[in-house]
């Protein structure tokens, strides 16, 4: 049978945690939110819709062509030639034309600073299996899809309107995450603020992340924004130890997505913090042991237990003990044998592993006799009322 069992009262003092967080109430049509380290969703608005990315998009692109030059497929100080499809695209660009052959390294700032649809093109070509920005689509598909993205398809590498190309914020939130874990000698770019390529445009020369500057350790990632889409963001800040990233999407004007921004990394902050629940070896409750040399076995966790919880003080954290018992005798140190399951209001619920505190060994075989004579009398012996 399956045991629910409440913490004892000496481990539940340890577990005195939070009221919920007050919810995020976001104007955004979706919106997903990500703690790094502990990776706890603090925000999920619609996050699994597919929806037009717009310049959001472009950050797969961007993953690819750093994935490539890590594995030597593209240099940093390589040229790239500008075909004339590259060259058509409008919108925000890097004012290329088809007699430039530009070093890779400045096409990467051209994409992560001025959002250049054009620079993408021109990856994408290079990358292409067919030379097309049609087939380094079709790339960027099947890689999201590896990378546990499932709800993104791409029609072009820059997010310009087609039917059929999108993202959901779960999925851009989740690149974004890879951006920085698996590429941490190329993050830095998203904080640069300026890059002025060749003298060009002078009028787009800015990062148009609104959340860099701020003083608030934003450092990434991309905006995006097209009619259909609206005024999008993923983002991401630093604060002490801890990381958010969050992406957000359908904002109606620029304005609002950067008041939102700000608004939610100051919440994901201010409103959470790490917390340590319990420590390795510490006993977080017992259980019943069956034929063993000893009742009860205490159950602790193998490894110290942090997770994000909310930071104002108030009502114990709900938790419990899960194991099917009673545990039948021997038990080994540090067998597993149960299941500690914290329920953080307004988070998702935390599942960790208890083992055993100490060796139980099998009772005698006389001790296993009486045990099992007491059961089989409880089973099947005379009721009171048979006695009486």
């Amino acid at each position: 049978m399956t045991i629910l069992r409440t913490l004892a009262a000496a481990a539940a003092a340890t577990l005195v945690l939070a009221l919920p967080a007050q919810a995020f109430d976001t104007s955004a049509r979706a919106a997903f939110v990500l703690d790094q380290k502990t990776g706890t969703v603090l925000l999920d608005k619609n996050a699994d819709q597919a929806l037009p990315p717009a310049s959001m998009s472009k950050l797969m692109t961007l993953y690819m062509a750093f994935e490539a030059i890590e594995e030597g497929q593209l240099g940093l100080e390589e040229r790239l030639p500008v075909s004339s499809h590259a060259a058509s695209y409008g919108g925000s660009t890097m004012f290329l034309d088809t007699t430039d052959r530009v070093q890779v390294e400045d096409l990467l700032r051209g994409i992560v600073v001025l959002s250049g649809n054009d620079a993408c093109a021109v990856i994408a070509e290079a990358l292409s299996p067919d030379g097309t920005e049609r087939g380094f689509a079709q790339m960027m598909t099947r890689r999201a899809q590896q990378l546990g993205l499932t709800n993104s398809v791409f029609k072009n590498s820059n997010g310009w309107p087609a039917e059929g190309h999108v993202m959901s914020v779960r999925d851009l939130a989740l690149l974004a995450r890879h951006l920085i874990e698996d590429f941490p000698e190329f993050y830095p770019m998203f904080a640069e603020q300026r890059f002025e390529f060749d003298g060009r445009a002078p009028a787009n020369v800015s990062n148009r992340n609104p959340l860099l500057g701020l003083g608030i350790g934003a450092d990434g990632l991309k905006t995006g924004h097209t009619q259909a889409a609206g005024y999008g963001l993923v983002g991401s800040a630093v604060q002490g130890d801890r990381r958010v990233i969050f992406a957000i999407s359908g904002l109606e004007t620029n304005a609002a997505r950067a008041e939102e921004s700000e608004a939610i990394v100051n919440w994901a902050f201010r409103q959470f913090a790490e917390k340590t629940i319990t420590e390795a070896g510490v006993r977080v409750a017992e259980a019943d042991v069956f034929l063993g040399a000893e009742d009860t076995v205490g159950l602790v966790a193998a490894e110290d237990l942090t997770m994000l919880v909310p930071v104002l003080t108030g009502a114990p954290l709900e938790a419990e003990v899960v194991y099917t018992g009673p545990l039948e005798a021997p038990i080994a140190e540090g067998q597993r044998l149960a299941e500690l399951i914290i329920r953080p209001e307004g988070l998702p619920e935390h599942r960790v592993p208890l083992v055993a505190e100490t060796a139980v060994d099998g009772a005698g075989f006389v001790n296993r006799v009486m045990t099992v004579a007491g059961v089989l009398l409880r089973r099947f012996g005379p009721s009171p009322q048979d006695v009486m």
